[in-house]
């Protein structure tokens, strides 16, 4: 039997969450790599990297929704300023201007009513901003795809040195 790179993976069933992702073998089926011939090795290896490609595109989709939705929660709150900024609470505010020119002129009260309102919409950008700073690039897909590129990178000059060097046996 031809082990997997998930047991998900072999059912096809795409219990996982998403849709079911080809694998990768992880041994070959019982014969040896001289046994089989080249174009089927050939055959093989582009199935392995288009494969690999289409994992590594996955991966980087669904980190990226997980970011661009901790980016949308953080601007809500950049929502919520905006809207107490320009609509300011209207009724409220304008009671506790009158309220406060009973002690003070009016023109003083209604100034610290406007200050009061823009320390409370400071507050909540500050807010938004914290959560803003909290998204990361995808790290992970990063790392990943420097991984295969230098798997890949290397074992292209190997397979080229091996080339080179059955061609001067010859």
């Amino acid at each position: 039997m031809r082990r997997v790179s998930s047991p998900r993976n072999l059912s096809g069933d795409g219990a996982g969450g998403g849709p079911a992702m080809p694998y990768l073998p992880l041994s070959p089926d019982g014969g040896t790599a001289q046994d089989e011939s080249i174009g089927s090795l050939v055959k093989d290896a582009a199935q392995h990297v288009s494969t690999l490609v289409r994992a590594e595109v996955e991966l980087i989709k669904s980190e990226a929704v997980g970011e661009a939705k901790k980016a949308f929660k953080g601007s809500l709150f950049f929502v919520v300023a905006g809207v107490i900024a320009l609509y300011s609470s209207f009724f409220f505010f304008f009671f506790l201007g009158e309220l406060i020119s009973e002690w003070l002129p009016r023109w003083a009260a209604f100034g610290i009513v406007f200050l009061l309102m823009l320390l409370t919409a400071g507050l909540a950008a500050y807010a938004g901003l914290r959560k803003w700073k909290r998204v990361r690039k995808p790290q992970r897909s990063i790392d990943s795809l420097k991984d295969t590129a230098d798997v890949l990178r290397h074992r292209r000059t190997s397979t080229a040195e091996e080339t080179t060097g059955s061609a001067a046996a010859r």
